[in-house]
């Protein structure tokens, strides 16, 4: 190749460069990757999925609504933090993953204001709880929308409800939400955390509503 142009020359070099690490970097990386994730990862790297009687229900690093058919938070179940995450169709109450957003609304924005006592005022009605005792997860998004879980706060006061609606004492249901809570990670990040879809799941598998 001595005898070609040095452009042609350096042209030649750029795709030979372009070529290995395209192979390099496009194929075999992404390979190997997958492979790991595959072996060592493999619930979370196809999705976390969630099953009840052999079918998938969910996963569990997503939130979902636990209503009924026009809305209405279904009170034999722990219910998600509020979600952004919607299209805003009546019939679309969150935590949809195709529109996974914040509100994008700051801490003195009236329509937030709103949306919280309106929030607030909902929770006292269905937990028979004070608006005094309800954390500020009950009544925000998470910054995604898709959030699956929520405050050992927030399961507390919802407790009772569930306990009610499921006719099992309170003490069983605090038992089973200390089983699904999480505690910070390495022992200092984070905050504990309960997954409201596999707490609910385990609800329906201990004490299903007749």
């Amino acid at each position: 190749m001595s005898h070609l142009p040095g452009s042609v020359r350096q042209l030649i070099a750029a795709l030979r460069g372009l070529l290995v690490f395209t192979v390099i970097c496009g194929i075999a990386y992404p390979l190997v990757i997958f492979v790991i994730g595959q072996v060592a990862f493999h619930d979370h790297a196809n999705g976390s999925l969630v099953k009840f009687h052999g079918r998938v229900v969910g996963s569990s690093l997503l939130c979902q609504e636990f209503v009924n058919a026009k809305g209405q938070p279904l009170p034999q179940y722990f219910q998600s933090r509020p979600s952004a995450a919607t299209s805003g169709a009546a019939d679309d109450y969150g935590c949809d993953p195709v529109y996974s957003a914040a509100s994008n609304l700051g801490p003195d924005n009236p329509t937030l204001v709103g949306l919280i006592r309106q929030r607030q005022k909902a929770i006292e009605a269905l937990d028979h709880v004070p608006a005094s005792v309800i954390p500020p997860d009950a009544v925000t998004a998470s910054a995604s929308g898709l959030d699956p879980d929520i405050s050992p706060a927030n399961a507390a006061i919802q407790v009772d409800r569930v306990a009610a609606a499921r006719h099992v004492s309170p003490a069983v249901v605090r038992a089973l939400v200390a089983k699904y809570t999480t505690g910070r990670t390495l022992g200092f990040l984070g905050e504990p955390v309960v997954n409201v879809l596999l707490l609910n799941i385990a609800l329906d598998q201990r004490y299903p509503v007749a």
